[in-house]
């Protein structure tokens, strides 16, 4: 059998595309073990850093969101009031049961192209063929981790999403690096279970996110600093509400966006559990790390040039993720060699989430240099479900009896956005 879609990845985005396409009518298959990263990547204790109400997987009918989950097991989907990652997880199972059709649980090793269009094996051996493929693979295939500290054993470096849970840590001594969400929030938790932790940053001064103003306020405030699910502000909204007119932005723009907007910082409700409790060491970078006896000695410098050294027994490094071509491990060499790349190595997609492989369709972070920082979160899961089935519906459309045609449909920056659906 040929499937008219193949979607790789049970994730946010994963499952809303399945869910979107089972509704259009495609004969689909969906691989990936539901919601893996938020049950396997993130430490017990950690909460959403989005609101509840910008948190949802996405059917088309709107029906499986996450206040709907929360009410019929006695949680809170609260403005203002932070969801634990655990729940949220099992939200996203949750989905999965009443929104997919069934989930195939193995991994997808490669994707090449194929007979019918694309040729994907499984980890046993299957192989599966599709006309179209969905590639939502999430984040765990951008891991970043700064130069100077690759090449260490892993006993002595990890990356922040490394971590199901903490306790190996516990009465050690631990170095985090980063200053963002994921790094004081690690923080705070290795903190909070006895052990001594320090961050280091690079940033002179770290960011706190503000406490969003309440739901309900004056026309005017909501007028000059609309809600959305990136946080206030009209920027803001823009970047949520409107990816189909970021993407029309010229690259230089869109690429400065992607790099700077919604940079590092860490959530309200996380401060006090950081500030006064854990030792911060922000202004300082690490140009140099090697293994001593009893764990890592690092090498920083300052921006004015000041050299300090230390010695931790583990580094975590909770420095985000890298969306670039070459880390696309899973398509196979020739298929992958094909695509488009941006400037910062993220590949090129067109209007409908279309790689410059026809048929090959992405979806989640790898997409935030073309259609901006909503990409990034859950919230953008809406918007490119809705807008990538359609696009593979036009693909489909387009192929002749047997393979794919050799021009892409979709990536005329000529054509008229497509309305955003949430």
């Amino acid at each position: 059998m040929v499937y008219d879609l193949l979607v790789v990845g049970a994730g946010p985005y994963g499952l809303s595309i399945a869910s979107h396409a089972a509704a259009a009518g495609l004969n689909l298959r969906v691989f990936g073990r539901p919601m893996a990263s938020w049950r396997d990547n993130m430490p017990r204790g950690m909460f959403l850093k989005s609101e509840p109400w910008a948190s949802n997987l996405s059917d088309p009918a709107g029906q499986w969101r996450l206040d709907v989950y929360c009410d019929k097991h006695g949680l809170t989907a609260r403005h203002a009031t932070p969801i634990p990652v655990e729940a949220f997880a099992e939200y996203g199972l949750w989905f999965a049961r009443n929104a997919v059709p069934e989930v195939d649980e193995r991994t997808v090793t490669r994707v090449a192209p194929g007979p019918g269009g694309f040729t994907a094996v499984t980890e046993d051996g299957e192989e599966v063929q599709a006309r179209t493929v969905a590639l939502a693979v999430g984040v765990m295939p951008f891991v970043e981790v700064p130069q100077a500290l690759r090449g260490l054993h892993p006993a002595l470096v990890t990356h922040s999403s490394h971590h199901s849970d903490l306790d190996r840590f516990r009465d050690k001594d631990v170095t985090v690096i980063g200053g963002g969400q994921a790094a004081l929030e690690t923080a705070a938790l290795l903190a909070e279970q006895g052990t001594r932790v320090r961050v280091l940053a690079r940033a002179e001064q770290l960011r706190w996110n503000d406490v969003p103003p309440p739901w309900e306020r004056p026309w005017y405030q909501s007028a000059r600093s609309p809600h959305s699910g990136l946080g206030p502000g009209w920027r803001n909204w823009f970047y949520a509400e409107r990816p189909n007119l970021f993407r029309r932005l010229p690259e230089p723009t869109r690429a400065r966006i992607a790099t700077t907007a919604l940079g590092p910082a860490g959530a309200w409700w996380v401060r006090d559990r950081v500030e006064g409790v854990v030792e911060l060491l922000p202004g300082h970078e690490v140009t140099a790390a090697s293994a001593v006896p009893g764990g890592v000695r690092l090498d920083t410098a300052s921006r004015a040039g000041a050299l300090r050294s230390l010695e931790t027994e583990h580094v975590i490094a909770a420095t985000g993720f890298r969306a670039r071509c070459d880390r696309l491990g899973l398509l196979s060499p020739e298929l992958r060699g094909t695509l488009a790349a941006l400037p910062d190595g993220s590949p090129e997609v067109g209007r409908s989430f279309e790689s410059s492989y026809p048929g090959l369709f992405l979806a989640g972070l790898v997409t935030a240099s073309g259609f901006g920082p909503a990409m990034r979160f859950v919230q953008g899961a809406s918007f490119t479900a809705s807008t990538l089935v359609r696009g593979v519906r036009r693909r489909l459309g387009a192929m002749p009896v047997g393979g794919i045609v050799p021009a892409p449909v979709d990536s005329s920056r000529s054509e008229s956005p497509s309305p955003v659906h949430r």
